[in-house]
This record gives structure tokens, C-alpha cells and sequence, in this order.
């Protein structure tokens, strides 16, 4: 008899991503898509149908295989309404820009940070100011539609059952407030939060496959649908299952397209933790993780600002074979202060109002993406303090393998012990977690050293510069 599988839907912002997971936690198959955005005559728009087509051909392609479960994931700052069987109107994509006349007059309106733990965002940030300009352009269709996270729209898709989840409610949306664990003030005022579909837990079972989705894709009818979580939170999940940072008082720095700093308070203290006692202005709010549990975060856009800074693939930064030249180059950007200011992603961060500039930019292909690298750890250890991370540190994500940025952060933090994880699949090991919340971490963390060079003077220059 062969075993059953799982399969794991991660629709990000730059790529979805569908695994292929056995019972036993191997990766069987991985179909990955760069996500593109719609243009309709209004905004930017998610491109929902698109993305669907692909998503059905892809899960045909696991056909074969005894399938169990599929678990949706995506990022939280998108929602999409739903009027029968149909996408009521295009959701947006966040970075379109909300006029200005709508954003000041939303913003009128929200509640304050202390109680949502929101920050007010740029662009569509807040899923709240996507809300005010769409029932403005589209009052009947809005009106009339039932309201999902973005996750549970795919849930719905492959079950027909209509949830919304407080991982991306609570995703710096204005719409929640983690405090009393319902919808904000603003939310029911406004009258959004009867709009949105029934709560669910992350890890329910909502239902089973589409009997016509089962029928065109050939998954077996009884395929379980999970209501499914926010992206950065299932990164958390998983590093929960790693006994260093489970029940402790330890932060997780996902990295992508967004560097994300999500600390798990430990013990009692994550009950009384008060929004509040976090910077507003500078990129800090609170997730609410899978449980419903606030968590102190802070974020920017290291991902962007690193392809916008080294002028060709990511990756490069991280490569193996780069390594040891990067790890070389950092002596040079030092003694002759190779130096970037932030920020250039403006609006994003804990420097949102900062002009992004090199200082002495050197020609040198190595010497440029190690400076990148230092650039990207003194940024990331700015929100760190900022939500007072303390005792363990675990650098996740593609970026996890840049030597140069995490052992960046361990020079310029000696407190903290510092490790990355032999894993490249810790969204998808999150959302598994789901399934079984007692599976461990295959494999174990392992410890960043500092570097062979003594950041201080260098920071400190930094740091006044950047203020």
C-alpha cells in the first residue's frame, strides 16, 4: 500500500510555490511560478485567475500520488472577495499606490496603534485602506461579496468553503485587535467584519476537495482542505520545531522579498505584551501567530533593497561558491568605509524616511554585494533591538546562507547566540506543522560565528549617518 502525501500551496509575492511532501517529510516534487501582477482600468491587481489555471494544471500533475492533504499558505496583505462561485471584483496588489485623498481619509478613521498593533502603511499595506478604496470603486460588487485573506481564498477554491484566519487578520491590517482576539473597532464600525467569512483556526479542516476539482485534477475526493496561514507565520511554525527556540524567548528573521522579525515572547510575558512599548513610525507592529497569540515584530524590504543595490540575481549574494571572496572583501569595504545609507525602499523599514546612498561605492563586484551584505545586517539589527530580541536569533529564508549578513549580525550582537537552519523548505515545514504540531525539525541549527573583524567603530559611524 503506498503512503499518503501532502501537498503545500505557498502563494507569495514574487513566486508560488506547490511542494509535494510524503508522510515522512521528504519533498517528493516542487513546481515554482513567478507571480505577475493584472492590470485592469483602476489598479494593479493580483492575478488570481492566472495563478488559479496553474495551480489546477500543477495539482494534476500530482495525480499519481495518494493525497491526504493540501495546505494553503500566502502573504498576508491581500484579500479577495467572493460572490457565488466568482471573484467579485480584482483584489488589489499592495504596492499599488491608494490615492492620497482616500489614504488621509481612511486614516482618519483607524484605530491607534496600541490597540491593533498596526502601524499606518504605505500603498496597500494595510488591509484596511485596500478595503476603503474598493468599496469606493466597486460599491454593488463589494457590497454584496463575503471577504477572505488571502490564504483562505485558496482554501476556498479547493473546498468551496468560505473562512477567514487570524494570522492574516493580524497581519498589520488595522482589522484586529490581538488584545480581546476579534475584529478592531474600526472593522465593525465600518461594517467590514460581518463581511469577512467565518473564523477558522489555522490547522482546522474545513472541508474536502471540490468534487469537480477532484474529477479534473484526479486528487481523491477525499482530500482534506486546510484553512491555511500567513507566509512569515508558518516560517515561525517551523522554527518552533527546533527545541532552541520552541517555548523560548527567541526571534526568527525571515528573509525574502521582506526581511520579517518575529520574536516569541515565551512563558506568561507573551500574554501581557502591550503594542504600545513598540515604535509606530518605524516598521514595528504585531503578528498574531497560529494560535492567536500576539507577537512583537518589525520588517523591511531587505530582499528588494539587496537586487536593487547588487544589480543582478539574488542569489548572488549567497551563492556557495562566493562565499569565501565575499568574507574576504568585507577587510577592504571597512578600511576604506565602503558604506550604504538607507533606505531604498522608501516608506518601508526603520529608516522609512531615509534617502538611500552610497558612500565611496566601490567598483569591485565583491567588495559591492559584501557592503550590501553589512548594509543589510545593520538595517536588520536596528528592527531586532527595536523589539528588544534577546538570548537566540534564527536567520531563516534565502538569505540565510549570505555568510557575510549573518555573521554581520553575530559581531554586532555578542548577547545573542545565532544560528541559521539546514533547511530550504521552512514555510512549507510550518504549514506541515499544522498537520502534526509534535513533529521536530529534521537535522539541527547551526551556530553563526562573528566575524574575523570588529564592526563597532563602523556601526557607530553608520548609525549616525543613517540618523
Amino acid at each position: 500500500m503506498r503512503q499518503g502525501a501532502y501537498i503545500v500551496a505557498d502563494f507569495g509575492k514574487t513566486l508560488s510555490k506547490v511542494t509535494l511532501w510524503s508522510k515522512d517529510r521528504r519533498m517528493i516534487d516542487r513546481v515554482v511560478r513567478p507571480t505577475s501582477p493584472k492590470i485592469t482600468p483602476e489598479y494593479r491587481a493580483l492575478d488570481v485567475e492566472a495563478t488559479r489555471e496553474w495551480f489546477i494544471e500543477t495539482l494534476t500533475r500530482f495525480a499519481g500520488h495518494p493525497v491526504e492533504a493540501i495546505i494553503p499558505v500566502a502573504h498576508g496583505a491581500a484579500v479577495v472577495g467572493i460572490r457565488g462561485d466568482d471573484v467579485a471584483f480584482p483584489p488589489l496588489d499592495y504596492e499599488h499606490a491608494i490615492p492620497a485623498a482616500v489614504l488621509n481619509e481612511y486614516r482618519k478613521g483607524r484605530d491607534t496603534f496600541a490597540l491593533t498593533g498596526s502601524p499606518a502603511l504605505p500603498d496597500g499595506l494595510n488591509i484596511g485602506s485596500q478595503l476603503q478604496w474598493l468599496e469606493s470603486l466597486h460599491d454593488e460588487a463589494f457590497h454584496n461579496a463575503t471577504l477572505m485573506p488571502f490564504a483562505q481564498y485558496w482554501a476556498w477554491v479547493l473546498s468551496g468553503e468560505a473562512r477567514s484566519e487570524v494570522t492574516s487578520l493580524g497581519c498589520h491590517s488595522d482589522l484586529w485587535n490581538p488584545a480581546i482576539c476579534d475584529f478592531s473597532a474600526m472593522a465593525k464600525q465600518r461594517g467590514w467584519a460581518k463581511m469577512f467569512a467565518p473564523l477558522a483556526k489555522a490547522g482546522d479542516v474545513i472541508g474536502t476537495i471540490r468534487r469537480e476539482l477532484a474529477a479534473q485534477t484526479g486528487l481523491p475526493m477525499s482530500t482534506n482542505i486546510y484553512a491555511g496561514l500567513h507566509d512569515s507565520n508558518a516560517a515561525l511554525l517551523a522554527a518552533r520545531g527546533f527545541a532552541e527556540i520552541a517555548d523560548h524567548d527567541a526571534t526568527v528573521l525571515s528573509t525574502g522579498t521582506w526581511f520579517v522579525a518575529m520574536r516569541t515572547l515565551g512563558g506568561s510575558a507573551q500574554k501581557v505584551f502591550d503594542p504600545a512599548s513598540l515604535p509606530e513610525d518605524r516598521d514595528c507592529l504585531v503578528n498574531v501567530d497560529a494560535y492567536g497569540v500576539a507577537v512583537p515584530s518589525a520588517r523591511f524590504m531587505g530582499g528588494r533593497e539587496i537586487e536593487t543595490l547588487i544589480e543582478i540575481d539574488t542569489r548572488r549574494v549567497d551563492i556557495k561558491p562566493d562565499q569565501p571572496a565575499l568574507l574576504a572583501a568585507v577587510s577592504d569595504v571597512l578600511a576604506t568605509d565602503i558604506m550604504l545609507l538607507p533606505t531604498f525602499t522608501p516608506g518601508f523599514g526603520p529608516f522609512a524616511e531615509g534617502q538611500g546612498r552610497w558612500i565611496n561605492r566601490p567598483d569591485d563586484w565583491f567588495q559591492r554585494r559584501a557592503a550590501t551584505c553589512i548594509y543589510a545586517a545593520l538595517v536588520a539589527e536596528t528592527s531586532l533591538s527595536l523589539i528588544g530580541t534577546r538570548q537566540v536569533l534564527l536567520v531563516e529564508g534565502r538569505f540565510a546562507e549570505a555568510e557575510v549578513f549573518v555573521r554581520a549580525l553575530a559581531t554586532q550582537r555578542p548577547d545573542l547566540t545565532v544560528y541559521t537552519a539546514n533547511a530550504h523548505n521552512d514555510v512549507s515545514f510550518g504549514a506541515l506543522r499544522l498537520i502534526n504540531p509534535d513533529w521536530r525539525a529534521d537535522g539541527t541549527l547551526r551556530k553563526v560565528l562573528p566575524l574575523d573583524h570588529d564592526l563597532t567603530d563602523y556601526a557607530a559611524r553608520w548609525q549616525e549617518r543613517a540618523a
